[in-house]
């Protein structure tokens, strides 16, 4: 085969720029280049006018001007293919300047090649190959020209059949004999006959041998309205058929050929002869465009094919675990399919749940985003509001009910507190992500891998004081910049921290004494250590602890502490990147404590930054699940709402608005209540990720209302007061003129439309129900409508679904609550009186050094973290309502410089909870036969 052919009609394309990441790869073996689909097109008409039916060949040439015979002119018909080519990559790129079709040509028989294979290569070798450029994103089409023992069943249908433009693997072929060619490909070969025989007559005569080139012109030529005949070589009526026939097509012919004085006037002969000079490389290139064109749209909005999966509630409503596991969940990879993403983007985790690669971000890139949703709820009671049912039951609604593509965005819950008194988080009732099980415990281990890199940093520090206070500054030196074949060369993160110094060398043997004492010695104060280990469990006994009591760590004994794993800083960089490389530099500049002489002292001056990227490496990609009805949810990062802005990740949203397409929804979670969730929302997270919300979805519960309104107190493990069970609409209206009212006024602090969603209980009444929707719009709701998404599913949430979809069209004027420019003392008061309805704060004098040295430090622009209670808008717990006159006392101000927020402590905040005397655990159990867990909820 000529390649400078292809190389001219694809290059007549401009597909093949010069530019890094673009080629033509060929996979070559040195032996004759034959094969079924490797085939010169020689066309030959009868003349009207000559003697004894004589003939005169024309070669199909691509490119060439070749001979004409009577007027007709093959090169010109095969050039407007390659111009028709030509025009249509042009649209495609004026639509997406980014398109670039490569076509990947796998070849035995040439010696010009990128991937060169001997020619004793074994099938495994080529498949090897052709996987390889399945999983290469540039390439869009692979042309295999390979001699016939090489065309193996597993090497044509190892190749994926949308990059099959020889179009001849067994799915391509099928798609062709039924007629759908919306995602195949035709044969090239078979594509020049029809076009040639498009002048020649109704009857078609196929010569030869039965293959697959034999049964694409047969199913072509008849569905053109054609008659295709066949006969073998040696049939009797040979003679007979090529004579009654208007156009012969000769297959596979080698050396055979029918004489001249069979072919009647006017009739065409169409030889496909062994050996590729020129006549199918037109008809690749356009499968190329093809292929680009559908890559293309692959690209665009469209409503997804999600199968939705039925529910059939049930009444009572049996328990979620009950629910959970009677219905099954869809393969992760169906899924995967059905919201498009690509087998390359997906790592599976079992057949439930996989990762999400981030490449998806750079092949969507100019895919425009999709509405972005966010529930937040009132001050809720100790029990929770059901946001998380709420978030749930909204997407099921969207997505198996509206048929608009819809994501739900949701926190990885921690084990503590689903093995202590909270239970599982995946959501309750009809409103589930499944399987629960998995949700609630392990899932993909990222908690573990935080757990991994958190507790590696807390090792490397007391390693670190040990050796400084037991080593001199030259052996500190010689250990830190070892001596490898007697060269001392320092590492990439030393030569960072050099930098950082101010010691611009790269030769260790350079360095003054004074600059190795500056290098080698941290000297960190050890009660100005911040840093702390983690435990996903509710440990209370490790709340403080002793290390270093040990003989063998020689006198290096200091207090310190675990904090539960989701209270890591590690969590909330997690959560609040938005690449691996912002990941792995938000480690590097997390503080881990102070030294003597007041310095920060970060992760990357330990040298341990690079080690914590790669035990994050996993952990950065979204978990894709689904929920009860087969819609997507991507489960990503779990910070602490208090200490950190508990929210999901930034990656996990930006995925799933890219994947939406315009007119879709991603509906993502917010800790707590709106003055605290939502408000670090928007603060934090949506000046990190550069995302803008559409509309706030304000959870709220009659239950809640009336603990506002002047109810008792309501308590995790009690029953519940009279007031909650019986009808009682004042208690109900002072909830919602107070708390309720204010969390709509925070909201709109923001410039965002709000929906009321009602989390309907069975003990509410309707006019209690009819009050709060009516009260609530009376409030500034943009709509305030009823759920019941708990009992009935997505069924349940139409309303909500519709109101959302509503709210969300209109025009949203999204803006920052404060400028982050601002002094930290003023971004704090900022939240404190607009916010939570303060009078003014007042700073103890630790809080106020603190303040005074991160400003020095330069983190005085750091947006601010809030950590105080979530059970009252003040720092009062037992305030509830919309408490006014009180001023907010801040007791101490730390900073989380990796993650990239300073928080102020309201109040004390406790990062390692405790088990109760009944926790969740006594009900969990396993069943050792069939596997199935009893007693998640």
């Amino acid at each position: 085969m000529k390649l400078s052919l292809v190389r001219s009609a694809c290059g007549s394309l401009r597909i093949h720029p010069a530019r890094p990441g673009s080629r033509v790869s060929l996979l070559s073996r040195r032996c004759p280049p034959v094969g079924p689909t490797n085939s010169r097109l020689i066309l030959r008409t009868a003349s009207a006018t000559s003697s004894g039916g004589a003939s005169t060949k024309i070669a199909v040439d691509f490119g060439k001007q070749s001979q004409k015979d009577e007027g007709f002119e093959c090169d010109s018909s095969l050039r407007e293919i390659v111009q028709s080519a030509k025009e249509a990559m042009a649209a495609l790129q004026k639509r997406n300047p980014a398109l670039q079709p490569m076509l990947a040509i796998i070849q035995i028989g040439l010696n010009i090649t990128q991937i060169c294979l001997a020619k004793e290569c074994s099938e495994d070798e080529i498949v090897e190959e052709l996987l390889k450029l399945n999983e290469d994103p540039r390439v869009h089409g692979v042309y295999l020209h390979l001699p016939p023992a090489s065309l193996t069943s597993r090497v044509l249908n190892t190749l994926k059949p949308e990059k099959d433009v020889n179009g001849i693997s067994d799915l391509n072929m099928g798609r062709l004999v039924r007629g759908d060619l919306s995602k195949g490909f035709v044969p090239p070969v078979a594509s020049a006959v029809l076009d040639l025989l498009e002048n020649h007559g109704k009857s078609v005569l196929l010569v030869g041998e039965d293959g697959p080139l034999g049964v694409a012109l047969q199913c072509l030529i008849e569905r053109s309205g054609m008659v295709a005949l066949k006969s073998q070589w040696r049939s009797k009526s040979l003679q007979t058929q090529v004579m009654q026939a208007d156009a012969v097509v000769l297959l596979g012919a080698g050396n055979m050929d029918v004489p001249p004085t069979w072919v009647r006037p006017g009739a065409a002969v169409i030889r496909c002869e062994p050996t590729l000079e020129t006549g199918t490389v037109g008809c690749i290139v356009i499968n190329v465009v093809r292929s680009g064109r559908r890559w293309l749209q692959e690209q665009q909005y469209r409503p997804w094919q999600l199968r939705s999966l039925k529910l059939q509630p049930l009444t009572p409503v049996p328990s979620d675990i009950e629910i959970s596991r009677a219905q099954t969940p869809k393969p992760v990879d169906q899924l995967a399919e059905e919201i498009g993403l690509l087998p390359e983007e997906l790592e599976a985790y079992g057949r439930s749940k996989a990762k999400v690669r981030l490449s998806l971000l750079d092949r969507l890139h100019a895919q425009p985003d999709g509405k972005y949703v966010l529930v937040a709820g009132i001050t809720p009671t100790p029990l929770g509001e059901g946001k998380s049912t709420v978030t749930i039951g909204l997407v099921q609604a969207l997505s198996a009910h509206l048929k608009l593509n819809s994501f739900a965005c949701l926190r990885q819950p921690s084990q503590g507190p689903t093995f202590g008194v909270k239970g599982g988080a995946a959501g309750g009732g009809y409103a589930q992500v499944i399987p629960m099980e998995e949700f609630n415990l392990h899932l993909t281990g990222d908690i573990h891998a935080i757990t991994a890199a958190n507790n590696l940093v807390a090792a490397a520090i007391d390693a670190r004081m040990l050796h400084e206070a037991t080593q001199s500054d030259k052996a500190l030196f010689s250990r830190l910049v070892p001596s490898v074949n007697g060269v001392r060369r320092f590492s990439p993160i030393q030569i960072s921290r050099l930098n950082r110094l101010g010691i611009n060398k790269t030769d260790p043997a350079s360095l003054t004494p004074e600059e190795i004492s500056t290098f080698v010695r941290l000297d960190l104060d050890p009660s100005k250590i911040t840093w702390q280990r983690v435990l996903d469990t509710n440990d209370r006994f490790l709340r403080k602890i002793t290390v270093g009591q040990a003989s063998t760590e020689k006198g290096q004994i200091r207090e310190t502490g675990f904090d539960i794993a989701v209270a890591s800083e590690i969590m909330a960089i997690l959560a609040l990147a938005d690449s691996l490389e912002d990941m792995k530099n938000r480690l590097a500049r997390m503080v881990v404590g102070t030294s003597r002489s007041g310095e920060p002292v970060t992760a990357e001056d330990l040298g341990v930054s690079g080690a914590l990227a790669v035990l994050m490496k996993d952990a950065i990609k979204p978990t894709l699940m689904q929920t009860l009805e087969g819609t997507p949810v991507f489960v990503h990062a779990g910070p602490f709402a208090n200490i950190a802005h508990g929210n999901s990740s930034v990656l996990a949203d930006k995925l799933a608005l890219k994947l939406v397409g315009r007119d879709g929804f991603v509906v993502t979670e917010a800790g707590f209540g709106a003055d605290i969730g939502m408000e670090k929302f928007f603060n934090i997270k949506c000046r990190a990720s550069g995302l803008r919300p559409n509309v706030v979805v304000l959870v709220a519960t009659v239950r809640a209302l009336k603990m506002h309104g002047g109810g008792p107190n309501v308590s995790a493990g009690a029953p519940l007061p009279r007031e909650y069970i019986d009808e009682n609409l004042s208690l109900v209206a002072g909830g919602c003129h107070s708390n309720l009212r204010k969390q709509i006024q925070i909201a709109h602090l923001f410039g965002v439309p709000v929906v009321v969603a009602l989390n309907v209980f069975r003990t509410d009444t309707q006019a209690e129900i009819d009050l709060v929707c009516q009260l609530a719009k009376e409030c500034g709701a943009s709509d305030a409508v009823p759920c019941h998404h708990w009992a009935q599913g997505g069924r349940g949430s139409l309303e909500l679904a519709q109101a959302v979809n509503e709210a969300a069209s209109r025009p949203s004027n999204f803006q920052f609550l404060y400028n982050k420019e601002m002094p930290i003392v003023e971004k704090i008061r900022t939240i404190a009186k607009k916010v939570y309805g303060a009078d003014d704060i007042k700073l103890s004098p630790e809080a106020e050094a603190k303040i005074d040295y991160y400003s020095q430090q330069g983190y005085g622009s750091l947006p601010i973290c809030m950590a105080k209670t979530h059970l009252s808008l003040s720092h009062m717990p037992d305030k509830k309502g919309a408490p006014t006159g009180f001023v907010l006392p801040i007791r101490d101000v730390r900073a989380s410089i990796g993650a990239g927020f300073v928080y102020p402590l309201v109040g004390t905040m406790s990062t390692m909870p405790g088990l109760p005397t009944r926790p969740c655990f006594y009900d969990i159990d396993l069943d050792p036969v069939t596997e199935e867990i009893t007693g998640l909820f």
